[in-house]
């Protein structure tokens, strides 16, 4: 009769078997093949098996038993790193790596709960170098070290159940006393010369025995692992298997010095794009004569790729200034890039001294045409300290905070606009007063916005911070970015803007003055513009140098307007501590320019005179039609007191 496959005859029954085979079914794969004359050698098989593969794999691997971790095998890859390892000792003692990495404790918990642990890219020092390596400490079983009715095992006692099960029971057709291939039956020498229950490292030399040398060294590994199991503390119940565990520890040194090789690319990559970042925004505030303002930025997230908040504070003259903050959605060195485009233009068309819807609608259409897929917040105000007040218009931009000097929390009215980049929209102004001992806050919405969180109730919380928070401006930013929960590894960009209106009281006070005078037109303005100027020229106690400029200033700028402008007209003179202003307006809303008057001309010369004597002059149209001229001068050192 021949088999389905193949076409040999049937395999006759073995010996004793109660049930013949239906065929004869190749080796399973990787297993020896039991010696010939000893049937049911499959089990001895498996235990070679395992013992093999454990001697031959490249990671580290150390088989403990009992309460104390004994050691039962340790292969030739754990050696060769460590040294070698007497067997049947406590791992506290002869595997003292073990204790340093902290393993041991790990080793009680995985035999108290059965479950593998593992300890990762942990740095070890061998015996040639040092490396990293994760250790897995899983949960085995031994054999039991007594068979049945008391008497031990003979081959089984020393069996690793390598896949966490005990060994099955002795092979097919041997009792329990007797002995199969490869192991030593009780009382007798085993193959690598150590007999049973003898002292680890007391294995005699094989001689001529002609077995190779794994197999005697594996003997010995079998050998010890019974006089181990004699060893323990507390022995183990007849017929029951011995709880171990196998250490298993991978060389990962490549793959941690991979690691911290991208670690540090990605952290110079990171540091690279804040350094660009930062060198986009202003890397010196300016500081108006009438405010004090700080400014904080913080990166967001821990990647290389920065966000496009920013802000700017812009000096107009006469005492104005300007301040712009806003946000370039998305990340990365793109939207740095368009961040800083217009920034400069945002400088650029404040020199112009528009109003603030008017900047906003010149920065819409360059958005657009810098990168039409790029969309930008933006929010500019100016301050005019005659007002007391801050113009300012929003591009999609979250509103200004303003603490009032009585401690009241608001936040600005505003007509907010569409970001900048989308067109076909008309910018407004909208107005907050900012009187002396105000305070307020302009931010980007990394500062209020959370995933989990309406941005109403961020910007509610940040009303609520404000309303606490005192100091210096470089204070309150400070407060306000601890009390909104800002890390360092926060997930997006935050920019704040904090401004101050301080209140000015005693000597401070002195230094600030103003003074006005109406003009109806007509042959006696001029010579009353002098008088008024004279007269308050004096009483602030200017040197005669600068009176005698600040006449003439004044003189120049009122016949300038009468020629060309139209009623009404007013002089107004201001002094701050460190600078003199003098400033006309009237009806009319055309800028002068200067120009070259010819020999000839018999005027032309106002602008260019006040251009000579001042330390800066400029003009700008009023939001109620007409326009100012106005002219700085710079005090001497015996008119000034240092910015506090």
């Amino acid at each position: 009769m021949r088999s389905d496959r193949g076409g040999s005859p049937q395999a006759p029954p073995a010996p004793g078997s109660a049930v013949p085979t239906a065929r004869e079914e190749p080796p399973e794969p990787f297993e020896t093949p039991p010696p010939a004359g000893s049937p049911g050698g499959r089990p001895a098989a498996r235990e070679l098996l395992a013992r093999d593969v454990l001697d031959q794999v490249p990671g580290l691997v150390a088989v403990v038993h009992g309460p104390e971790h004994r050691i039962a095998y340790v292969n030739d890859a754990y050696t060769t790193v460590f040294g070698d390892r007497s067997l049947g000792g406590p791992a506290r003692e002869l595997l003292p790596e073990l204790t340093e990495l902290g393993l041991l404790p790990l080793m009680d918990q995985v035999l108290r709960s059965g479950k593998p642990r593992t300890l990762k890219a942990r740095r070890a020092r061998g015996l040639s170098r040092s490396g990293h390596y994760t250790f897995t400490c899983t949960p085995v079983e031994l054999s039991p070290a007594d068979g049945p009715e008391g008497k031990p095992h003979t081959d089984g006692a020393a069996t690793l159940a390598a896949t966490g099960t005990a060994s099955g029971p002795p092979p097919d057709g041997a009792s329990p006393g007797s002995t199969s291939p490869g192991s030593t039956s009780p009382g007798s020498t085993s193959p690598g010369g150590t007999a049973p229950g003898s002292a680890p490292g007391d294995t005699a030399s094989a001689g001529g025995d002609g077995q190779p040398d794994g197999a005697r060294d594996r003997a010995a590994a079998r050998a010890v692992l019974r006089a181990a199991g004699a060893a323990d503390r507390r022995p183990a119940r007849p017929g029951s298997p011995r709880k171990g565990v196998m250490v298993f520890a991978t060389d990962v040194t490549d793959q941690v010095e991979a690691a911290e090789r991208l670690r540090t690319s990605e952290r110079r990559q990171r540091e690279t794009a804040v350094t660009l970042q930062r060198s986009l925004l202003p890397q010196k505030l300016e500081q108006p004569d009438d405010l004090r303002v700080a400014a904080t930025y913080q990166p967001g997230g821990t990647d290389e790729a920065v966000g496009g908040d920013w802000y700017d504070v812009i000096t107009l003259g006469a005492g104005r200034t300007a301040l712009v903050i806003g946000d370039v959605m998305g990340r990365g060195v793109r939207a740095a890039a368009v961040m800083g485009q217009l920034r400069t233009a945002v400088r650029a068309y404040a020199r112009l001294d528009l109003p603030p819807h008017e900047v906003l609608q010149l920065l819409d259409g360059l958005a657009a045409e810098i990168d039409p897929n790029q969309i930008a917040t933006c929010l500019y105000a100016v301050h005019d300290p005659n007002e007391n007040r801050l113009v300012h218009a929003s591009a999609g931009h979250l509103p200004i905070i303003v603490r009032d000097a009585d401690g009241t929390v608001h936040r600005a009215a505003e007509p907010t606009g569409p970001p900048l980049g989308t067109g076909g929209w008309v910018h407004t102004s909208g107005s907050v007063p900012l009187e002396p001992g105000a305070t307020a806050v302009l931010y980007t919405d990394g500062l209020v916005e959370r995933r989990d969180a309406d941005i109403d109730d961020g910007v509610s919380a940040l009303e609520q911070a404000l309303a606490g928070a005192d100091g210096t401006p470089q204070a309150v930013c400070d407060r306000l970015i601890r009390a909104l929960g800002v890390t360092a590894d926060h997930d997006d960009d935050v920019a704040v803007l904090v401004l101050q209106h301080p209140a000015r009281t005693g000597h401070d006070a002195e230094l600030f003055h103003n003074a006005a005078l109406d003009l109806l037109g007509g042959v006696e303005a001029a010579p009353r513009a002098r008088a008024f100027a004279s007269g308050v020229l004096t009483s602030w106690r200017f040197p005669t140098e600068l009176h005698d400029l600040g006449v003439l200033a004044a003189s120049e700028l009122v016949a300038n307007s009468l020629q060309h402008g139209i009623p009404p007209m007013r002089l107004r003179l201001r002094r701050t501590d460190r600078r003199l202003i003098v400033e006309v307006t009237d009806g009319d809303d055309h800028l002068p320019r200067r120009r070259r008057a010819e020999p000839a001309d018999e005027s032309g010369r106002g602008i260019s005179i006040i251009a000579t004597i001042a330390s800066s002059w400029g003009s700008r149209r009023t939001p109620g039609g007409g326009k100012a001229v106005w002219c700085e001068f710079a005090l001497p050192d015996s008119c000034r007191t240092p910015y506090p």
